[in-house]
C-alpha cells in the first residue's frame, strides 16, 4: 500500500476496534451465549474498560516501533525482562496462563524457546489477542506479519498458540490492505499449516456460515459454530485454535462492519473479550477508524496498566500513529 493516510485510517480502525471488542467482551468472559442473552439480549454497550488484551497489543506495538523488521525473540525476552518483570511486583491482574507461566520462566533464567515450552499453556490466545500490531506493520503482506510475531510468540507461546497470532497477524495484514472477507480469512489460512487444529477450526466456522445461509448470525449459528469448534469438555476457555475461529467466523458473518463482527463474536461468549479484540481489530483495519462505531470510539481512553504498568496512560490511537510511522 502506497496511500499512507489510508493506512493510518485503517491502523487507527484496527487498534480502536481491537480495544473496544475488548471492553464490549469484558463482562462477557467465561459466559455461556444462553446465559449473555438472557443478561443482556444482545450485548451492543460497552460498560467499562478493556483488559489484557489491549494492553498487551499496545506492548506488542512498542517493541515494533522499536526494532521494525528486525524484531527477533530475544528482543521480545529482553523486553519482558526490563519492561514487564521489574514492574511485576505484585499480581499481574488479568494475565492469562501463558504470560504468566513465560514471566516465571524468564525468573528462572530460562531462554526462548523454552519460555514458550515449560509452562505447558502453548495454545494459550494470548499471542492471538495481541497479533494485530504485526498485521498493521505489514500491510498487504501476511506472510511477513506471520513472521514477526512468532518472534513474539517463540517467547511465551508454541504449536497452536503461534499458529493462531499467526493467522491473525495475516488476517490484519489482508484486512490492512483491503481485501473481502473471505479472501481476508483466505490469508489467514495461508500463513498456518493446512492440516494444524487452528486451519480446521477455520475451514469448520466457514463451512457452518456457508450452512447457515441468511441466517448466519442467529441463535442456530451460534450453537452450530459452538459445535464445531467449541472444546466443551476443557475448564479454561483461552484456547487458541477456538477463539480464533470463533473471532474470525465473526468477521465473516458481520460481513466486515465492525458493529456486526463484534457484537455476534461478543455473543459468543467463552473468551469473549479476545473474541471481540480479535474480530474488532480485523474489522476496524478493513472498514477504517470510522467504521468503529462512535459511541465505542467515545469509552475508549488510555489504558490503565492494571496488568502492564508500563503501557499506562497510552492510547490506542496514538500506538496506530506511531506503527504507521515506523513503516
Amino acid at each position: 500500500m502506497t496511500d499512507r493516510s489510508q493506512v493510518r485510517d485503517r491502523a487507527r480502525g484496527c487498534l480502536l476496534g481491537l480495544a473496544a471488542g475488548d471492553a464490549l467482551g469484558a463482562p462477557a468472559e467465561n459466559l455461556t451465549p444462553v446465559e449473555i442473552r438472557r443478561r443482556w439480549g444482545r450485548l451492543t454497550e460497552i460498560e467499562g474498560g478493556g483488559t489484557d488484551d489491549t494492553e498487551y497489543a499496545i506492548f506488542a506495538a512498542s517493541m515494533l516501533v522499536r526494532r521494525g523488521h528486525g524484531l527477533t525473540s530475544h528482543d521480545v525476552e529482553q523486553a519482558y525482562r526490563t519492561e514487564i518483570i521489574p514492574r511485576a511486583t505484585g499480581p499481574m491482574r488479568g494475565a492469562g496462563f501463558s504470560e504468566l507461566g513465560t514471566v516465571e520462566a524468564l525468573r528462572r533464567g530460562l531462554e526462548p524457546p523454552l519460555t514458550g515450552l515449560v509452562h505447558q499453556h502453548g495454545w494459550s490466545d494470548g499471542l492471538a489477542m495481541r497479533a494485530a500490531p504485526y498485521g498493521i506493520f505489514c500491510p498487504g503482506d501476511p506472510a511477513e506479519a506471520a513472521r514477526l510475531v512468532q518472534q513474539d510468540g517463540l517467547v511465551s507461546g508454541s504449536g497452536e498458540g503461534i499458529a493462531g497470532g499467526r493467522a491473525v497477524a495475516g488476517a490484519v495484514a489482508a484486512a490492512m490492505a483491503g481485501a473481502e472477507p473471505r479472501d481476508v480469512l483466505q490469508a489467514a489460512l495461508s500463513v498456518i499449516p493446512a492440516d494444524s487444529w487452528t486451519a480446521r477450526n477455520v475451514v469448520r466456522v466457514c463451512e457452518v456460515l456457508a450452512a447457515g445461509g441468511p441466517r448466519g448470525r442467529g441463535e442456530e449459528a451460534v450453537e452450530a459454530l459452538h459445535e464445531a469448534v467449541v472444546v466443551r469438555h476443557y475448564p479454561w476457555t483461552d484456547i487458541a485454535p477456538e477463539a480464533v475461529a470463533l473471532a474470525l467466523a465473526a468477521f465473516l458473518a458481520g460481513d466486515g462492519d465492525v458493529e456486526e463482527s463484534v457484537t455476534f463474536g461478543v455473543s459468543l461468549g467463552r473468551d469473549a473479550d479476545t473474541i471481540g479484540a480479535i474480530a474488532g481489530a480485523v474489522a476496524g483495519a478493513s472498514q477504517g477508524e470510522a467504521g468503529v462505531p462512535a459511541r465505542w470510539a467515545a469509552r475508549i481512553g488510555p489504558v490503565t496498566g492494571k496488568c502492564l504498568p508500563v503501557v499506562a496512560g497510552r492510547h490506542v490511537l496514538d500506538t496506530a500513529d506511531e506503527l504507521v510511522e515506523g513503516l
